[in-house]
């Protein structure tokens, strides 16, 4: 038994974020300013977003592997348009996820988000990673590389691009805008830095709420 002079060593939890790879860079970010030194991170393809039904496979695929290596899985996904099958998956492991339909909300926060939602329903949302990656993840998986006219049989409902920003960067604000003209549709910025993102990882690996980068 150890004396009052000695000190007890506790060796923190294993822990794992199994996220989208859309994700990396903010999870990092607050991981890294929280100090979750404990904490390691795995990336799926953020090309499975163009085939969301190929989700809750991949995730499980992998949750049956990280069990037995680690104490606690998050899961770094929203529902992302697996209309509920991830879900299914999540509770046969035991494992949490981030809330909300689309990163977009937990990014936005889900009262912001609604209220952009009821504004304009025909609003295509960039993230920094989108924004980023626009021509990679979105031009040219589309087709409209080869295809411009193609792009009213995609986007003729929309109305509008709103980039929800992480990050306060000129050059991504001009990589959103310049999709949102590409587009033919309207643009507007609201910057939302890592919404409830920070918080719902803190609460899952420090206990506590987490702090932006």
């Amino acid at each position: 038994m150890a004396t009052a002079t000695q000190r007890l060593e506790v060796t923190p939890p294993r822990v794992l974020v199994l996220a989208c790879g859309a994700l990396a860079k903010e999870i990092r970010d607050v991981a890294a300013a929280n100090d979750w030194d404990h904490l390691d991170m795995e990336c799926l393809p953020a090309a499975l977003h163009n085939t969301p039904q190929d989700i809750p496979a991949a995730v499980e695929h992998r949750l049956r592997r990280a069990n037995d290596l680690y104490d606690r899985v998050f899961v770094g996904y929203a529902d992302c348009g697996t209309g509920g099958l991830l879900d299914v998956v999540l509770e046969r492991q035991g494992v949490e996820r981030l809330s909300g339909a689309h990163c977009y909300e937990f990014f936005a926060g889900s009262n912001l988000f609604a209220q952009l939602d009821e504004e304009e329903l025909g609003t295509f949302y960039l993230t920094d990673f989108l924004a980023r990656h626009f021509d990679r993840m979105v031009w040219t998986t589309l087709g409209l590389d080869r295809h411009p006219e193609l792009r009213d049989a995609y986007f003729g409902n929309y109305k509008r691009v709103a980039y929800l920003s992480q990050i306060e960067d000129a050059e991504l604000l001009e990589r959103a805008s310049s999709a949102a003209r590409r587009l033919g549709l309207e643009f507007e910025h609201r910057h939302v830095a890592y919404g409830e993102m920070a918080i719902e990882l803190g609460g899952f690996v420090g206990g506590h709420p987490g702090e932006a980068a």
